[in-house]
């Protein structure tokens, strides 16, 4: 009888470990699949923004092949939600964070400035209304209609930038330790826990030795509906791939999840703030993360 409720017990625990652990729908590109242009609507292997039918505006080579046009972003300031105010590069050259974090983003996702992109300012993923309401969740920042708070603003909108930094101590942050050069160590009591209970998952930049949120810190523009997770340093979770939505680089699946009580979406957003995780209320211990 013990022997039969032993495996009872590791089924158990199997179909929770896979409950947690998604199959990618559809291909891994989600809604950056363009229409089926895929990676030569954003990387033009040549001709820059002429080969992706646009006017060579650019002058300055990247890296990147970037084939959409920033020429009206560049040098334009933008204020984000708390009046975090960002000055855009005033090059691709810029050799700055922001320019492949932000302004290369923006141009496809700006609705003020870089009116040109070809989308429609509408989520492409299927969300439940019970969970985020009857509003079409827009994708273009600075035109977010019925969301936002007028057109041409960005108030409505989480800051990312070079002044958009990260901190470790006091009341709203993590009792983590931040390097010279603006890495960030989860070594502290409370932040190690939170790694063992969900991971560090972000990928901060570094902006005059001090860690800064750009758009790519939270979403990895590559993979809409799945995340790789490696247990170990990063993260306590069972290694595997987990479902995620608007290509978050974590596990964040918690609108599609059938468990009410699931905390994914939320473990997500205290990476940074930390003075609001469980680890930092004295219920580290007994409330992991729950899928």
């Amino acid at each position: 009888m013990k022997k039969f409720m032993l495996v009872l017990v590791v089924l158990a625990l199997g179909t929770f470990v896979m409950a947690q652990i998604g199959v990618p729908t559809g291909d891994v590109l989600g809604a950056h699949l363009n229409y089926g242009r895929g990676c030569a609507a954003c990387h033009s292997p040549h001709g820059g923004q002429a080969g992706n039918g646009a006017a060579h505006t650019q002058t300055v080579a990247n890296s990147y092949l970037w084939g959409q046009d920033t020429t009206a972003l560049l040098g334009q300031t933008i204020t984000f939600s708390g009046n975090t105010v960002e000055v855009l590069p005033a090059t691709l050259a810029a050799g700055s964070p922001d320019v492949s974090g932000l302004l290369m983003c923006l141009s496809c996702h700006d609705g003020n400035y870089a009116t040109g992109a070809m989308m429609k300012n509408a989520i492409y993923e299927t969300v439940p209304l019970t969970k985020y309401g009857a509003n079409t969740i827009p994708t273009l920042m600075g035109n977010e209609g019925a969301l936002g708070v007028g057109a041409g603003s960005y108030l409505a909108n989480h800051p990312v930038g070079l002044n958009a930094t990260v901190s470790c101590g006091g009341q709203y942050n993590w009792d983590c330790v931040q390097a010279a050069n603006g890495t960030i160590s989860m070594t502290g009591t409370n932040s190690a826990q939170f790694v063992k209970d969900y991971g560090f998952f972000v990928s901060l930049s570094a902006y005059n030795n001090t860690a800064v949120v750009t758009c790519t810190s939270c979403h990895n523009q590559h993979l809409m509906n799945i995340v790789s997770v490696t247990n170990g340093a990063k993260s306590g979770l069972p290694t595997g791939y987990y479902q995620t939505m608007f290509f978050i680089r974590a596990p964040y699946n918690g609108a599609n999840s059938s468990n009410v009580a699931s905390n994914q979406n939320a473990q997500f957003c205290r990476q940074c703030h930390g003075g609001e995780a469980n680890e930092s209320n004295g219920a580290g211990a007994t409330i992991p993360t729950t899928f």
